[in-house]
């Protein structure tokens, strides 16, 4: 009985340079087994950079009707590795997989994504082994990962978190939206409970005589006026489309309570991500070599630019994999190795980006700019109401709270019930307005330090248009040392999407140079 054997990929290891290999479906008259490694094969030029271990792989038998032995599964359980990636690496990584048209090299989608080069390795290699992904390996050692165009559906039709993920999403939306919405409506509920309250002690302070004709003109009017049922009203799906027709101030005015309390959110969120992308790329887009001067638009710079250290370029290099070079002149230039290897096609030739031209290798952006923040969203107009009505409960509260003082009698029935909930009622009034007031002191003081950094990044953007001559000299040097190599098809010697008898290798010469290379070590 024919029995043959699969794999998903292989495993290039930098201590040894060794290539495990595992073909496509291979006859065989046996039994099925696995392919153990092939430890005489090496990549025929060893790279200057060592690389770490790359590939996750799977080995599957399968027999001769073509159906494949799960007990020959390497990953027990049937783990999905990409489950294991954080949301945000896996979608940034599956983006960047996408931008350079599914055939990358980890530099390519750590300078693409923002990544560091160890969760860009880590996140392809696991999208690649539940996708079905194929490795290549080029003359020079350099390991590139192809996807196939379905890829997305692959990973999608193996990962439950993938499925969840957006239910989640929207879920979060919703809680966000009542959370808003149940602010803004607890006002007109706080409003309607703390006047009802004073009419109703009002009205049971009156003479003894006429005591009764009071109370029975208090309680229809309580009745007719206020009903928990009328706080719906907010929460019609259909109101804000009757609002629109009718003229009123309905939902939108709701949202409005809560952004003056609590604001916007951060109008920062997520520019890191920007920022690396924007670091990465432009590194990248210079043939991996760079200068200090160059980085300095895009970090947080407060008064280093006046050190004359380039202490605060570590993170960068710590991120990209980066490491400082010397040219002949004395001057410290950046080298990223990894991001000189790309798997996509240049699509500008041009080497040199001195003075007016460097604002065009950031997407027309002079610098890196963060977004001040705003105390509020809402208009003029909604903001006077929104205070006029805060300010209105915080009245109503000081005096019902007076008015409780005063009551020579045990309160009962509906005041007894705003009496025991009057402790909340008392910080949600005076919180309306503390919030705010701490809040705008603390946007404040967050816009002045943006302010300044943003204008030491705008000066280090000017001192690149313009640069002087030792500045110039030192920014010609980096672009001599830029090297920027594709990787083509042409370049490819081995693919773990080819059967391992059809990819024609001289076994002896591999052995050869294998020993050659442990003798060196």
């Amino acid at each position: 009985m024919a029995s043959s054997i699969s794999a998903c990929f292989f495993t290039v290891t930098p201590k040894s340079q060794s290539l495990s290999i595992y073909s496509k479906p291979v006859s065989t008259s046996s039994h099925p087994f696995h392919f153990k490694r092939l430890r005489s094969l090496i990549i025929p030029q060893v790279p200057r950079i060592r690389r770490p271990q790359t590939g996750v792989f799977i080995i599957r038998a399968i027999g001769g009707n073509g159906d494949a032995a799960p007990s020959m599964e390497v990953r027990p359980g049937g783990v999905v590795e990409s489950d294991k990636l954080p949301s945000d690496v896996r979608r940034r990584t599956m983006e960047a997989i996408e931008v350079c048209g599914r055939r990358v090299t980890v530099g390519d989608v750590a300078s693409k994504a923002g990544l560091k080069m160890n969760e860009s390795q880590k996140a392809l290699q696991a999208i690649a082994a539940d996708a079905n992904g194929y490795l290549e390996v080029s003359d020079e050692g350099d390991v590139l990962y192809a996807f196939p165009e379905d890829y997305k559906l692959k990973l999608a039709s193996k990962s439950f978190r993938m499925k969840i993920e957006p239910l989640l999403e929207k879920g979060k939306m919703v809680a966000e939206y009542l959370v808003r919405v149940t602010f803004g409506t607890a006002l007109i509920a706080s409003i309607l409970l703390v006047f009802t309250t004073i009419i109703a002690i009002l009205s049971s302070s009156r003479d003894d005589d006429s005591r009764g004709r009071r109370r029975r003109s208090f309680d229809s009017g309580f009745v007719f006026h206020f009903s928990p049922t009328d706080l719906f009203w907010y929460w019609d799906p259909y109101y804000r489309r009757r609002e629109v027709r009718e003229g009123g101030f309905g939902m939108q005015f709701i949202d409005s309570v809560f952004s003056f309390v609590f604001g916007d959110g951060d109008p920062n969120e997520g520019i890191e991500e920007e920022r690396w992308k924007l670091i990465g790329e432009y590194i990248a887009s210079n043939g991996g070599v760079v200068t200090a001067e160059e980085l300095n638009p895009f970090l947080d710079l407060d008064n280093r630019v006046e050190l004359d250290d380039d202490s605060y370029i570590l993170p960068v290099l710590l991120r990209f994999d980066g490491q400082p070079q010397v040219d002949d002149e004395g001057h410290i230039l950046y080298r990223f190795p990894s991001l000189q290897r790309t798997a996509v096609p240049r699509r500008n030739s041009r080497k040199e980006y001195i003075g007016k031209r460097w604002a065009n290798r950031v997407a027309g952006l002079q610098f890196f700019k963060e977004n001040k923040w705003q105390f509020s969203k809402t208009g003029a107009s909604e903001r006077a109401m929104v205070i006029g009505l805060g300010a209105l409960n915080l009245f109503g509260v000081i005096t019902l709270g007076t008015m409780f003082k005063q009551m020579t009698v045990t309160p009962t029935g509906f005041v007894s019930f705003v009496s025991s909930i009057f402790p909340l009622l008392q910080i949600y009034a005076g919180s309306f307005f503390l919030i705010p007031l701490v809040r705008w002191f603390f946007v404040q003081n967050t816009n002045n330090q943006i302010a300044k950094r943003n204008k030491a990044r705008e000066q280090c953007a000017n001192a690149l248009e313009s640069p002087e001559l030792p500045l110039r000299r030192k920014l010609l040097s980096a672009r001599d040392m830029a090297q920027r190599t594709f990787i083509g098809q042409d370049r490819i010697i081995y693919s773990s999407d080819q059967d391992f008898v059809d990819q024609d290798y001289d076994i002896r010469e591999w052995d050869r140079r294998f020993k050659e290379m442990e003798k060196s070590d």
